[in-house]
């Protein structure tokens, strides 16, 4: 069992399906916007959508996405002592974009658009198999998208453009088996 590499937990493996919807945001697929992992000028792997991270530099690609969890609280959805729980995970998903100098926001609009346009074509599954993991066991069950929040440059949250886009996806999962 040595040799053996333990799964991800299940909310890891949705974040990492739901990131990759992310970065299917490319020309390649018809979108204006390239979202998609590259090789940076030094020939190092580098990406462009970011899972849990807060704070970016002057070296980071623009544009670019972090996907964070709502800091809001959340009532439980297992109240009931269950170790079976449908649960609402609620993400936000935060995209800086280049400047615009005329109009700061135009890039920010063009890029919540391609966002929420991706996010809609994983919604159009069959079998409710979101973002592929399965429809038996733990898996997601539904996905809502909210109205996108769009900010210009204010050297205080961001020297850039950025939106905000929240999504709420629907999770069954069982408490006690997380990295089933």
């Amino acid at each position: 069992m040595a040799d053996d590499v333990l799964p991800d937990p299940f909310r890891l493996r949705v974040a990492k399906a739901f990131c990759g919807v992310l970065k299917s945001i490319a020309p390649s697929n018809g979108y204006r916007l390239d979202f998609s992992d590259f090789t940076d000028d030094a020939g190092r792997p580098a990406e462009r959508v970011f899972r849990g991270r807060t704070i970016y530099g002057e070296n980071d690609p623009l544009p670019m996405l972090s996907v964070l969890e709502d800091p809001r609280s959340r009532d439980p959805n297992n109240a009931s002592g269950s170790v079976l729980a449908g649960n609402q995970w609620r993400l936000l998903i935060q995209g800086f974009v280049p400047d615009d100098k005329m109009h700061p926001l135009d890039p920010a609009y063009i890029a919540s658009a391609e966002v929420v346009s991706a996010l809609a074509k994983a919604k159009k599954v069959k079998d409710y198999n979101f973002l592929g993991l399965g429809n038996v066991g733990p898996c997601v069950t539904g996905i809502s998208i909210g109205e996108p929040v769009h900010r210009p440059p204010d050297d205080e949250v961001s020297a850039v453009a950025y939106f905000l886009v929240p999504v709420t996806l629907t999770l069954a999962e069982n408490l006690e088996t997380p990295f089933a």
